[in-house]
C-alpha cells in the first residue's frame, strides 16, 4: 500500500543492535490493549531471535519523520477445527479438509497455518493507519509465505469483545471456537478464554 514502509524487526536488529532497537520499539504505545503493548516492548525481540515468531513494523510519515503506525507478528502454529462445528459452512469445511489432517478419534481437523499472533496500532498516532489496513498488511505477508510453502488458511485469537469480533468478521474472518487462557496470558486478558477465528485467503 502507498505511503507506508514495512520493516522486519530482524532487519532492525541487524542494523541497529538490540539496545537501539529496544529504544525504537519503546516509541510504540497501545493504550487499549496491554498485551499488544507488552509484547512489542518485552517479548518481540526475544521471540524473533529464537524463531518463535516474526514481527514487522509498519512505518508512516508524521511531521517529516517516520513513526511506528502499527505492527503485526506472525507465527506458525497448529490448531484444530471440530468436524461437526456449526459455526463453519460446508464449503469452508471442504477447504479446511484440504489443508488439515483428520483425527477420527477426536473428530477434528488439525491444521498447521500462520497465526497472526499480534496486531496493534500506535495509539499515539491513531490516524496514521486504520485497523483494516494493518490487518491487510498482515494477510499480504501471510500470502507471500504461502506462495512459497503452500496453504490458504490464516487464523488468529482475540478477546471476546463484540467490537473486536465485528472488526475481524468485517475483514473476512470466521469465528469457529474458543480456547482457555494459558496461565501466563491471564495478566493481559480480561476474560478466561480467547475467541478463535480463521480466514481462507483467495
Amino acid at each position: 500500500m502507498v505511503g507506508y514502509i514495512l520493516v522486519k524487526l530482524d532487519d532492525i536488529l541487524k542494523k541497529k543492535g538490540e539496545e537501539e532497537t529496544q529504544k525504537i520499539l519503546s516509541t510504540f504505545e497501545n493504550a487499549l490493549n496491554s498485551d499488544v503493548d507488552n509484547f512489542l516492548h518485552y517479548k518481540a525481540i526475544e521471540f524473533s531471535k529464537k524463531g518463535l515468531s516474526k514481527t514487522q513494523l509498519v512505518l508512516a510519515s508524521y511531521k517529516n519523520k517516520y513513526e511506528i503506525a502499527g505492527y503485526f507478528t506472525i507465527a506458525n502454529k497448529n490448531f484444530s477445527v471440530k468436524s461437526k462445528s456449526k459455526a463453519i459452512s460446508k464449503t469452508m469445511k471442504k477447504r479446511i479438509s484440504k489443508f488439515g489432517t483428520y483425527d477420527s478419534n477426536f473428530k477434528i481437523y488439525v491444521i498447521t497455518a500462520p497465526l497472526i499472533a499480534q496486531l496493534g496500532k500506535n495509539t499515539k498516532y491513531p490516524s496514521l493507519i486504520t485497523g483494516d489496513e494493518l490487518l491487510e498488511f498482515a494477510c499480504m505477508e501471510v500470502k507471500k509465505v504461502q506462495a512459497i510453502v503452500g496453504g490458504k488458511i490464516v487464523y488468529l485469537e482475540c478477546e471476546d469483545n463484540e467490537k473486536l469480533k465485528e472488526f475481524y468478521k468485517r475483514n473476512g474472518f470466521i469465528e469457529f471456537d474458543k480456547r482457555a487462557l494459558d496461565a501466563d496470558e491471564e495478566v493481559d486478558f480480561k476474560g478466561k478464554y480467547l475467541i478463535q477465528m480463521l480466514k481462507y485467503l483467495h
